[in-house]
């Protein structure tokens, strides 16, 4: 099982998205307020069909929490300003991939104490959509666990 995590999302059309991708991974989704809109918001429930039933997501009032409650083997960072490519990464069962808000990404406190990776991307460009990100490491990481549980492989 893979562990994907958001620090402070803001908007709910990527978390739902993302559970939806979680439930059909069989991967844990974990949330860390503060929240930029509501569980019951109509765009997450869209984005997420109904799939949330399906999806084990969690909510932790913090980061300190999420570490606490959640207690990650590995845990690896994302950052547009990482230097380390997402695909050098060698990935095993119960990683935990933590990706920051839309806006405002990581907190340079969190990036110092833990391998940061990247998605290659053009000069120039500052980011990629939350969504799309969490899903290219996703599959990444999920393909080199032998996509572990998939039907379809």
């Amino acid at each position: 099982m893979l562990n994907f995590v958001l620090f402070e999302p803001e908007i709910p059309n990527n978390t739902g998205s993302l559970i939806r991708l979680c439930a059909n991974m069989g991967s844990t989704l974990h949330l860390i307020k503060p929240l930029g809109f509501e569980m019951t918001d109509k765009k997450l429930k869209r984005a997420g069909l109904d799939y949330q039933e399906l999806a084990q997501v969690y909510e932790h009032e913090n980061f300190l929490h999420y570490l606490d409650k959640a207690k990650p083997k590995r845990l690896f960072a994302l950052s547009s300003k990482a230097r380390k490519n997402y695909a050098q990464g060698h990935y095993q069962s119960g990683d935990s991939f933590l990706f920051g808000s839309e806006t405002r990404g990581l907190p340079a406190e969190i990036l110092q104490n833990y391998e940061t990776l990247t998605l290659p991307m053009q000069a120039g460009s500052r980011s990629l959509n939350l969504a799309n990100c969490v899903s290219i490491v996703a599959y990444e990481a999920w393909r080199q666990i032998g996509f572990k549980g998939a039907k379809n492989v």
